[in-house]
């Protein structure tokens, strides 16, 4: 350790400190390896230790410690997050949010939870009080209401209230700030909360958030075998925009992602039909049938309120999402993924042209979200992987010749993966709340250079 690193350990050595090599590399991962590019870039990042703060003031200490050293903070939550959003790339501290884990207050249609507040405890604590969360990852399980905010964008509930970007779907944000004194500062409204949603922690350590909380549902999952793909999504289209049927997730599925890798359900599935996933509400279950019943070259396959006794399959969400990735490489790890918009005007043409272009390289799965109340997919088709320069070459492909934007989950920045751009108002925030760049150094390409451009083919970070 530097003379900096030791003089900050020592500082907060009366606080919940881990320097273990074990435990300090554990908590300095994510779900990284999901990419073949970010797992040869980032196997060596790791912090120099990890302190886990019991209060909000001993976040502020923390934050104060190490902005005295010059330490570099990294917050994280569970790490389920895909992309190395969590990895401390300059070391230092990670700040781990788990003792933060109280539900604050439940209301009339509103929740608030401390950060590192386990999602499904959320959820658990909300049906009790006859309420549901409104959004939720597939990684619901582990991961933290914070951690979703800020490193995620969409999941469960999109296609009934659109992703996390919806300005309805996020109420308030607590944040604190890495300063000599550190503030605790409140964002309310669209403007202010998107300073810090989905900015990977570099704005501030999120301490609460506040969140819609809808009367629940008796939610039923139910797999569709469909002859084609394209039908698939055909069928897909009819359910999301059929309102008398009430939906809390709608993705499909090419037959071969099916039937390779959902092991548990291929005894349900045919070989030769794509898999359509619904969850419903019970009382619209009937309506759903008649559409199946109605679409020619739909069956359905599977309802999980008619399982027999004591049969048990994972729930609907996890297999789709990101969970599709990670069943697809439990089967096989030399697979990989993409994230791309599929705008509805043209997505069976496009689906067309990718298909014609990559076969099977590139097998289709699509996320049905509503994007302005239109009910639109989002591909997170799994990719054959052979070599980096492949995977680029058919990032550029995807995006330049086809013209799909790709969200390219095979980079550590903001402005890589999503943007492509600088986002002035997220790097104005941060000169507030972190004028030394101490929080998650690394992540924002814009706090070094406020004017990059991207380069296809070339990673910032790790340019060759």
């Amino acid at each position: 350790m530097t003379d900096n690193i030791s003089a900050c350990l020592e500082a907060l050595s009366h606080l919940d400190v881990d320097d273990n090599p074990n435990t300090v590399l554990q908590k300095s991962r994510d779900f990284y390896w999901y990419s073949p590019i970010l797992k040869d870039q980032l196997q060596e990042v790791k912090a120099d230790f990890v302190v886990a703060p019991r209060t909000v003031e001993e976040v502020l200490e923390v934050l104060a410690t190490c902005w005295r050293h010059d330490v570099p903070v990294t917050t994280r939550g569970a790490g389920t997050g895909n992309y190395g959003q969590a990895m401390p790339l300059a070391g230092g501290v990670v700040l781990h949010m788990k003792h933060l884990d109280k539900i604050i207050t439940i209301g009339d249609d509103y929740f608030v939870a401390q950060g590192g507040t386990v999602i499904e405890h959320i959820e658990h604590a909300l049906r009790a009080e006859g309420k549901e969360i409104r959004l939720f990852p597939s990684t619901t399980g582990s991961a933290t209401i914070a951690g979703f905010v800020a490193g995620g964008s969409s999941g469960v509930g999109a296609i009934r209230w659109g992703g996390l970007r919806n300005p309805a779907n996020i109420r308030r944000l607590r944040l604190a700030t890495m300063e000599e004194t550190p503030r605790i500062i409140d964002l309310v409204g669209a403007d202010e909360i998107s300073k810090a949603a989905h900015a990977y922690g570099v704005n501030g350590v999120i301490l609460e958030v506040e969140m819609p909380a809808d009367p629940a549902s008796d939610w039923v999952d139910v797999i569709i075998g469909v002859d084609t793909f394209e039908n698939s999504c055909r069928l897909a289209l009819l359910v999301g925009e059929d309102e008398s049927i009430d939906k809390r997730m709608l993705s499909n599925f090419e037959a071969q992602i099916a039937t390779r890798y959902f092991l548990r359900h291929r005894p349900h599935l045919s070989d030769a039909e794509a898999m359509l996933a619904v969850t419903v509400s019970r009382d619209t279950l009937p309506r759903l049938g008649e559409v199946i019943e109605g679409f020619d070259g739909a069956t359905l396959r599977l309802r999980y309120d008619r399982l027999p006794e004591g049969a048990r399959l994972p729930a609907a969400f996890e297999l789709a999402w990101n969970h599709t990735t990670l069943r697809a490489l439990r089967v096989d790890p030399t697979v990989t993924y993409l994230q791309m918009m599929m705008p509805r005007p043209v997505m069976f043409e496009k689906m067309k042209e990718l298909k014609e272009r990559f076969a099977d390289e590139l097998l289709l799965h699509f996320e049905f979200t509503r994007f302005d109340g239109v009910v639109s997919p989002v591909g997170l088709p799994i990719v054959r992987y052979t070599s980096n320069e492949r995977l680029e070459e058919i990032i550029q492909i995807i995006e330049h010749e086809l013209g799909l934007p790709v969200f390219n989950p095979h980079r550590v920045t903001l402005e890589e993966g999503g943007m492509k751009k600088t986002n002035p108002a997220q790097l104005a925030f941060k000169k507030q709340t972190d004028p030394k760049g101490l929080l998650n150094p690394g992540k924002m390409i814009a706090w070094k250079e406020p004017d990059w451009v991207p380069v296809p083919g070339k990673t910032y970070l790790f340019a060759q």
